[in-house]
């Protein structure tokens, strides 16, 4: 069995990205680890290349700036890496995604177990989202992506880049992996935080609703931070440097979260439905 990972960055030291840290996390998974580094205005493609792996094939790609369209581009250059991947299985990371070393064994158990199991499409990974912080995780955006997909062809990237259908638009059969990936998207330095948002809503939004929404006055750079409760797990092991290094401060969520907002009640209350198990 065979495992290729895949990626595309493009600006990511300009727009702080934890690629490299991201990168390095998938390396002791997968077999190949393919990167696409579309035509970038910083030093990516070096910081890439000075991973100095030798599972690691970079290639490089241009980026049409017409293409702004509900974030379509993000899914043509993720369909670009996964293109040049020759593994039975494809695990896709996003450039502020990474897996932890506590669960390396566990994706290659399951990618091995479904491996001769053609009615498997993909694997699908519970999600933890930082936000604001390193300490802060928001229970209430996406709990669960596929990331890996076999890789035979009939798979692609979809919309922007969140999920993967069929060729044809059908949904994957996907199963679930005791696997965890640790987005970090919206754990940066706040100022930092509003560039990037910035770069990224150009790609869903034309000149005059970016003008609008961040030159007429300071845009908020986390909105969601009230929703956030505190992590006490630990981080991939590639994270640590960044993760004290941060010197920015954050507001404090609520000690205790409304009785509605709390997943903890919800799950309480789902348990009792018998809805969840």
């Amino acid at each position: 069995m065979r495992i290729s990972g895949f990626t595309f960055v493009r600006n990511g030291l300009e727009l702080d990205y934890p690629f490299a840290q991201s990168i390095r996390s998938l390396l002791p998974v997968v077999d190949e680890m393919v990167v696409n580094v579309p035509d970038s205005e910083d030093d990516t493609l070096d910081a890439v290349r000075s991973i100095d792996d030798p599972k690691l094939k970079v290639f490089t790609s241009d980026w049409d700036e017409s293409l702004r369209e509900g974030g379509r581009i993000l899914a043509l250059q993720t369909n670009r890496a996964l293109e040049r991947c020759s593994g039975d299985w494809a695990f896709y990371l996003q450039a502020d995604e990474l897996v932890h070393e506590a669960d390396h064994a566990s994706i290659r158990d399951a990618a091995r177990l479904h491996l001769d199991r053609p009615g498997v499409d993909g694997l699908l990974f519970r999600f933890l989202h930082f936000e604001g912080g390193y300490h802060l995780t928001n229970p209430f955006r996406y709990r669960r992506q596929i990331r890996i997909v076999r890789n035979d062809g009939t798979n692609t990237s979809w919309g922007d880049a969140c999920g993967f259908r069929k060729t044809d638009g059908r949904r994957l059969r996907a199963r679930r992996v005791s696997a965890s990936i640790y987005h970090y998207g919206w754990a940066r330095d706040p100022q930092k935080l509003v560039q990037k948002n910035r770069e990224l809503e150009r790609l869903y939004h034309d000149d005059a609703y970016i003008r609008s929404k961040y030159d007429a006055a300071p845009a908020a750079a986390n909105p969601e931070l009230a929703v956030c409760v505190p992590f006490r797990g630990s981080h991939p092991v590639q994270m640590a440097e960044r993760v004290r290094a941060a010197d920015w401060s954050v507001r404090e969520p609520p000690s205790r979260l409304p009785l509605l907002l709390r997943p903890q009640a919800w799950r309480r209350l789902l348990r009792k439905w018998r809805i969840w198990r």
